[in-house]
This record gives structure tokens, C-alpha cells and sequence, in this order.
């Protein structure tokens, strides 16, 4: 007798949006059967947010009731504990110790868990993305920062708050430029959107990417110079840990071999202690979905229902 799916529900606390997708999963396959967004309307502060967490969910459930856990992915730092949050990268208001997991859990009736939204991103690419069938991967999203993920032996390593994996925040340049977290020189103070767009002349990355696409030279350059702190970035965490993929998602990883080719040129300069015929770097193939995607199996698997 074939067992029934379980059914998970994930929201992705953006800035602007809140992405929910509802999953099922089945023996060792995740499938996406339902999702949408709503706005986040940050601005109305904490409690308003989490008002509108607790309307998605609602509406969810009502759409499926089968659903049985609720993870939330949150674009910062958080309390895995408590379920509380501790620093929110681009969403207005005093997040600072601001319960979230509980609420929803008590107003929705299911376990619900926080994650990081990047390490959400490398969860889902590792059941139901690009990640899958390897066992080890080190993901990065590209967009107003440089999230990042690092999977070891088939589980995404969280570390004891849930802050490992901070590609983004690893020290390139001891004396290099300005880094949100307050460091100097991180891997995001290169690499993030503003940089992408100034390196290639453009207002945005996604006008960087097009440009690019059309042989604009100045754009071509600046993918070039991008992919090279990437690549440094990236053969860091290849020589730490020796991953099977490296998975690259978020707007910019549109432009395709115009970004991974330099990132590859600087690998080959670099990787000196493992093989790089076996460390293959990928797009990400989830989409602007994965966030929610991830944190839904990440309740599930922190609920113990997968």
C-alpha cells in the first residue's frame, strides 16, 4: 500500500513580498502543489507582519488542510530556540527578540520553525533542485546581498544559532570596502547587487545582465571582474569543504557562462588541493520560489515529519 504524502506549508518573509508554497513529500521526493505571494507591507511594523504571516497561513490551510508543519524563512538572524528573531537585513521595524515562530504555531495549530532564507534556498535546491543526488554542496544567492549555504553529507549545515554558512561574510580583503554586517572586505561588500550594477554601468543587475546579453563592453567587463571575487570567494569554501556542486542562484545568475565562465577561470588560478573535474558549479533551478520551498521542508524535517 503506497503511504499518503505528508503536506508542509513554507513563507518567505521578504522584504517586499511573502512567498508561501505548500509541498508534499513522499519517500525521498519534495513536489511543489501549490504557492503564491502577497505583500509584505513591512512598514506596518513587526505585529502587522506577523498578522499578515498568520492570514497567509490561514488562507493555506484553507486551500489544503492537510498541511501539518509551517517553516518560515527570514532574511537575517534568528533565535532557533525561541523561534524569535534577532537582526532582519532590509525589513523595517524592532525585530530584536520579536517572537514569530509561536504566534503562528498557536494561531495556525501546526509546528512552525524559523530558518535563514539563504540556507532555505540551499535546503530546497538539495532535495528538489539543483542539488540533487550529491551529497554536499555550497550554495550562494546573489541579489541585494550574498547569501549562502553550506550542505554536508545530504543536511544543510546550520551550526548552534543557525548562522553557518555565511558565505557572503567571509574576509576577502582585510582592508577592502564596507560590509552591511559591519566587517570590512566581505565576499557581499564586492559582490552584492549595487556592486554588480556599478561594475557594469547600469542601474540595476538585471539591466547589467541584458546589457551583457547585447555585447555592451563595459558590462562584459564588469560580469568578468564580479565573477572573479566570486571565484575567490567560492574557492575558499571549495578548499574547506570540498563540495560535490557549487549552486549559484538569485537574479544575476541569469547571465549565465558570462558569470560562471570568469567564476570557473578563478577556481582553475586558485583550487589547488582537490580535484575540480568533480566540483561541478550550477544555476540554481528553483526560481524565485526556493525560499518558500526550503523553509517548508525545513519544518517538516524540524517537526520530525520527514
Amino acid at each position: 500500500m503506497t503511504p499518503t504524502p505528508s503536506t508542509h506549508l513554507g513563507i518567505d518573509l521578504g522584504a517586499t513580498n511573502l512567498k508561501w508554497a505548500v509541498v508534499e513529500h513522499d519517500a525521498e521526493t519534495w513536489r511543489l502543489t501549490d504557492h503564491g505571494q502577497t505583500p509584505t507591507d513591512a512598514v506596518d511594523g513587526p505585529d502587522a507582519v506577523i498578522g499578515r504571516l498568520s492570514a497567509t497561513g490561514s488562507a493555506a490551510l484553507e486551500r489544503c488542510p492537510a498541511i501539518t508543519s509551517l517553516g518560515v524563512g527570514v532574511p537575517g538572524l534568528y533565535d532557533p530556540a525561541t523561534g524569535t528573531t534577532r537582526f532582519l537585513v532590509n525589513v523595517p521595524g524592532a525585530w530584536a527578540g520579536q517572537p514569530v515562530a509561536p504566534p503562528l504555531a498557536a494561531a495556525l495549530g501546526v509546528p512552525s520553525a524559523l530558518i535563514n532564507d539563504a540556507r532555505a534556498f540551499g535546503l530546497a535546491e538539495l532535495r528538489a533542485g539543483a542539488g540533487r543526488g550529491v551529497g554536499s554542496i555550497v550554495g550562494l544567492t546573489l541579489g541585494t546581498g550574498v547569501g549562502g549555504v553550506i550542505a554536508i553529507d545530504g543536511r544543510v549545515v546550520l551550526g548552534h544559532d543557525g548562522t553557518a554558512g555565511e558565505v557572503g561574510h567571509q574576509t576577502l580583503d582585510a582592508d577592502g570596502p564596507e560590509c552591511g554586517c559591519g566587517n570590512r572586505g566581505c565576499l557581499e561588500a564586492f559582490a552584492r547587487a549595487d556592486r554588480f550594477a556599478a561594475a557594469c554601468g547600469t542601474d540595476t543587475p538585471e539591466a547589467a545582465v541584458a546589457a551583457a546579453r547585447a555585447g555592451d563592453a563595459q558590462a562584459l567587463a564588469g560580469l568578468a571582474e564580479m565573477g572573479r571575487w566570486l571565484g575567490i570567494g567560492i574557492a575558499n569554501m571549495i578548499v574547506v569543504v570540498s563540495p560535490d556542486r557549487v549552486v549559484i542562484g538569485g537574479g544575476v545568475a541569469a547571465a549565465g557562462d558570462l558569470l560562471f565562465e570568469p567564476i570557473r577561470a578563478e577556481l582553475r588560478r586558485r583550487v589547488r588541493t582537490t580535484d575540480l573535474a568533480a566540483v561541478e558549479v550550477v544555476p540554481a533551478e528553483l526560481g524565485t520560489m526556493a525560499g518558500a520551498i526550503g523553509a517548508a521542508i525545513h519544518g517538516a524535517e524540524a517537526a520530525g515529519q520527514a
